[in-house]
């Protein structure tokens, strides 16, 4: 069940900045206006202006006004930088101490929005599961990335036809991509309770028989020999297409069987033009270094179905952010699932969404500098001028308050 949406009307002044809650007693002594703000971002983003746009709409409500929220851009569609996303009118009382909350709503979700989509478009035929929960600060972090995920992922769905997410980690946030509960089977901690692989998975198995089993297999820096394991043990589930292997290997080591000159040749198997060009130091990295680097992938395939295991299927996780997955493209390499919280913004500083007001009862004002943001100069253009999200980024209903 959807947790209620945070913070309440109750908590705005104290959680705001204060210089909005004094400009609000000013106003409420020398008289209200009505306001339109221009909100926007700075760089490129996908639209996802959907959990501020909620919140808006229950604090208005608490507050008995309404608010006239005109989103320009519908969910999941490409946004110029500085482009206003949304325009949001009302009384200036009423909304002049909401910028700090709102913005909170707004900016990061974009932005991880964007992240989500641009991977999930570099490998189509993978399906991603959203793993951020550890990363993010706090539960309403986790609802907005859970949601951007979402976001991002259905536009490459509607892009390409990718897969995308398939779900996430936890059971809170699991409504964003349709699911009652969060995905997972195993973290280390059960290897090292079990005291084996194999053992793990027969514990994991005897407790959730009718789940897929997918068995976590670098805990003893064994991926091909303990994947192997687990397929003998579990014949059956392999052949039906219901084991899956895990590799998380961290980077401060090679997969069993592979190091430098051996990762490179397993590359150039089966693509060669991967290696063949130049490369930066990281997606050399990402191709044929320690960790779970395309060759790594490659390897345990190669492994899996030596051994007649060719329905295992392979899931990958351990910092698949949008560089990684960019290069797993490039590399072809044969994942079925990723799972990552690496679409999360690695810079902070991109995801500052800012408001500012752009008329006072009807008369355009705003700032020198920001005359992009008034309604009348964007008259004439094609709305959203600017948009160039690539193919199939369909608009959907706009959210209206």
């Amino acid at each position: 069940m959807r947790a209620k949406i945070a913070p309440g009307e109750s908590e705005v002044s104290r959680l705001t900045d204060s210089y909005f809650v004094r400009t609000q007693r000013i106003v409420e002594r020398f008289g209200d206006k009505r306001v339109t703000y221009a909100v926007f971002l700075r760089r490129p983003v996908l639209s996802a202006p959907r959990l501020m746009v909620e919140w808006l709409q229950e604090v208005a409500k608490a507050r008995g006004t309404a608010f006239d929220i005109d989103v320009n851009f519908a969910e999941g569609e490409w946004v110029g930088a500085g482009e206003p996303l949304v325009y949001l009118s009302g009384s200036l009382a009423r909304l002049v101490d909401l910028e700090t909350l709102y913005l909170q709503k707004l900016g990061a979700a974009c932005v991880a929005a964007y992240n989500a989509y641009t991977m999930c478009i570099d490998l189509p035929n993978t399906a991603f599961l959203a793993m951020d929960a550890r990363h993010d600060a706090g539960a309403e972090m986790a609802d907005a990335m859970a949601y951007a995920a979402a976001v991002g992922s259905a536009a490459a769905r509607r892009a390409v036809g990718a897969k995308g997410f398939v779900g996430n980690a936890t059971d809170a946030t699991a409504h964003h991509f349709g699911n009652e509960r969060g995905r997972g089977t195993m973290p280390h901690a059960l290897i090292g309770y079990a005291g084996s692989t194999v053992r793990a998975a027969e514990m994991f198995h005897a407790t959730f028989p009718d789940d897929d089993l997918v068995a976590l297999v670098d805990y003893y820096g064994r991926e091909v020999s303990d994947s192997l394991a687990v397929c003998r043990r579990f014949p059956e589930l392999a052949a039906a297409g219901r084991l899956a292997v895990r590799i998380d290997t961290h980077g401060a080591r090679y997969v069993e069987g592979l190091d430098p000159a051996s990762s490179y040749a397993v590359l150039d198997r089966h693509v060669p033009h991967a290696i063949r060009r130049y490369r930066t130091e990281s997606e050399r990295r990402y191709l044929v270094g320690t960790g779970v680097s395309a060759a790594a992938i490659w390897h345990l395939r190669e492994g899996l179905d030596r051994a007649g295991f060719a329905k295992v299927r392979i899931v990958a996780s351990s910092g698949f952010n949008v560089e990684k997955c960019r290069m797993m493209a490039e590399a072809k390499a044969p994942v079925d699932v990723i799972g990552t919280g690496s679409f999360l913004p690695e810079r902070w500083p991109e995801t500052y969404a800012t408001a500012d007001i752009v008329s006072y009862d009807g008369v355009e004002s705003v700032k020198v500098g920001r005359e992009f943001l008034l309604r009348s100069h964007r008259r004439g253009a094609v709305a959203g001028g600017g948009r160039n999200p690539g193919p199939g980024l369909a608009p959907e209903a706009d959210i209206h308050g």
